[in-house]
């Protein structure tokens, strides 16, 4: 047998992989970082074989409790991911599987890769409602892919969506695929009068050297950017720096930041109750947002997810509150789950890149309800 994690996004350290029913492994810090939990390796040689394999540092993990009711993704094409039995003893992780072919990839969620990366900006390109471009590199040269979609004009609502502060959580690219390519439709509806009103600027991925390294929440420099926005550093944070250098340059009307949750099974946003400036204006905007995507997918809900900051308590170094507060707009963090979404489960794929995508999809209807409003 043999295993191996040296590709893009893959994480994996072998301790023992000697016998099919006993493979222990470990899961790799994030670069300069403590952070771990995003696992992506590849098993070869077990064909026929009931394989069990053991996460011996799960517990150490940075959220154990996402293991409760968790289950590893598996795939032998890279493409079709499905659950596999997993188990958690408060110790390890341990994922079972009797492979049907000598090779399969086992990974925390289904990996949105740097490749994929660079085939969803360069395919939406194509599109003349779109511009590719960039506004910076990260802390190792790559760059940090914008598009700009629809024609800017003065009368039109700025609309910003950025994804994948911590790579690891994937679905938030699979996400993005779904709600561009529906907003590139030249036979949507929706999308062709959205875009009437709306220009977008959108990252499908701010954190390109994390998703490349395998890590879980950290860039190259052991930096978490979701805690950056207050002050940014172009050493450590330069992707922060200069995405919000650009949105300086254009202006907010609206601001989504596209997340997973390791530990809650549903869908739910995160909203600014808690910065200085929110008042009545904010509240409607924000009631409004959720009711109307609460009304077009059923995969969103708003009743399970974080506590509201009370009043003038929000952390303004996170990403939505920062927005938030200095756009005087509304700003709004989307979490999605690793495991199911309780509500709606599909107990073999769990919560998936489809249902992702379809995610993404649904929030072209939400905004054109609300986009007169911003």
């Amino acid at each position: 047998m043999k295993i191996s994690s040296n590709f893009d996004g893959g994480n994996i350290i072998v301790k023992n992989c000697e016998t099919h029913n006993n493979i222990e492994l470990e899961i790799r810090k994030d670069t300069n970082s403590d952070y771990f939990q995003w696992f992506y390796f590849r098993l070869q040689g077990a064909e026929g074989y009931p394989c069990k394999i053991h996460i011996t540092n799960a517990s150490e993990a940075s959220f154990p409790e996402g293991w409760e009711n968790y289950f590893a993704r598996a795939s032998y094409d890279r493409l079709t991911w499905f659950q596999v039995p997993t188990s958690f003893d408060g110790k390890k992780l341990t994922i079972e599987l009797m492979p049907k072919h000598n090779s399969v990839y086992f990974a925390y969620f289904a990996p949105f890769t740097y490749e994929n990366h660079l085939d969803l900006v360069h395919q939406a390109q194509l599109s003349h409602r779109c511009i590719l471009t960039s506004v910076g590199n990260t802390v190792e040269q790559r760059d940090i892919d914008l598009l700009i979609i629809g024609e800017p004009s003065p009368n039109k609502k700025k609309i910003w969506i950025i994804a994948r502060q911590h790579p690891g959580e994937s679905m938030a690219e699979w996400f993005m695929q779904g709600f561009i390519n529906r907003l590139l439709d030249n036979d949507d509806p929706a999308s062709i009068v959205l875009l009437n009103k709306a220009v977008f600027y959108l990252v499908p991925n701010i954190n390109i050297d994390g998703s490349f390294h395998g890590n879980l929440r950290a860039n190259a420099a052991g930096i978490n950017l979701n805690r950056e926005w207050a002050n940014p550093s172009i050493e450590k944070s330069p992707e922060v720096f200069h995405v919000k250098n650009k949105m300086k340059e254009t202006g907010i009307d609206l601001s989504l930041d596209i997340h997973g949750d390791e530990g809650l099974p549903f869908v739910f946003l995160s909203g600014i109750e808690g910065i200085p400036s929110f008042n009545e204006k904010l509240k409607k905007l924000t009631d409004k947002f959720s009711d109307s995507w609460r009304q077009i997918s059923p995969d969103f809900q708003d009743i399970e997810g974080y506590p509201k900051n009370e009043p003038g308590s929000a952390n303004l170094n996170i990403c939505s509150k920062a927005i938030g507060e200095e756009f005087k707009c509304l700003s709004q963090t989307l979490e999605m789950p690793f495991k199911q979404n309780n509500n709606l489960p599909d107990h073999i794929f769990g919560w998936s890149p489809d249902r992702s995508e379809k995610l993404g999809e649904s929030l072209i209807n939400t905004l054109l309800l609300i986009v007169d409003d911003l």
